[in-house]
């Protein structure tokens, strides 16, 4: 028989919608106030939780942004894991970050906007920099076993590949942020970036 993936629990499930609430009051404060003037009781409170309740689900004030910056990743990593075996490498990336970072159902527009006011506020935060390297760490591990089978049966150049991939999006988000282009050109610059930096592995 098939394996079938084990559908999450109702209170993994709830877990992890209080979570993203968290989160998405983290980025729109430290987006309005910046890091600095934003305190975990003031998440607390715009995310109608209390300070206990904070602290059972994030260390610190910095670390509540962490689910929504994995949330896109965790799209992207999705999407190319179902995008089709014949599809060529670099093919198969540009295809799932157009899709990551085009809105659909579950994936607001806003999303990437909030990301956006967070990218923009890091660079004087070296604690909330340090989650966004986090996350990016962690996916580019993800994203090994997903382009080993595009990239053969060398492990190197599934390290090399899923490192490329991952500093593409990255250097693409932060540059995205920094301008004022809109979100629908995220998409297209995540695109150029993965062409360029994924240019000398196997197409």
């Amino acid at each position: 028989m098939p394996e079938t993936t084990q559908r999450p629990s109702l209170t993994e499930r709830r877990k992890a919608a209080t979570q993203q609430e968290i989160a998405l009051a983290a980025a729109m404060l430290f987006a309005e106030h910046g890091p600095e003037a934003t305190t975990a009781e003031d998440i607390a409170r715009a995310a109608g939780i209390s300070l206990r309740t904070f602290y059972r689900y994030f260390r610190t004030k910095e670390d509540a942004v962490a689910p929504l910056l994995s949330a896109g990743v965790r799209d992207w990593i999705e999407e190319l894991a179902a995008a089709p075996a014949e599809s060529g490498l670099t093919e198969a990336l540009e295809q799932a970050a157009g899709r990551a970072l085009t809105p659909a159902p579950g994936r607001p527009a806003e999303a990437l906007d909030w990301v956006r006011g967070l990218l923009r506020v890091m660079a004087d935060a070296p604690d909330l920099l340090a989650v966004w390297h986090r996350v990016h760490h962690a996916s580019e591990l993800a994203l090994i076993p997903v382009l080993a089978p595009r990239t053969g049966a060398d492990p190197l150049e599934a390290r090399l590949a899923a490192a490329a991939a991952n500093t593409a999006m990255r250097v693409a988000l932060e540059t995205w942020a920094a301008s004022e282009a809109p979100a629908a050109e995220a998409a297209a610059l995540a695109a150029r970036c993965l062409r360029e930096l994924t240019a000398g592995l196997k197409p």
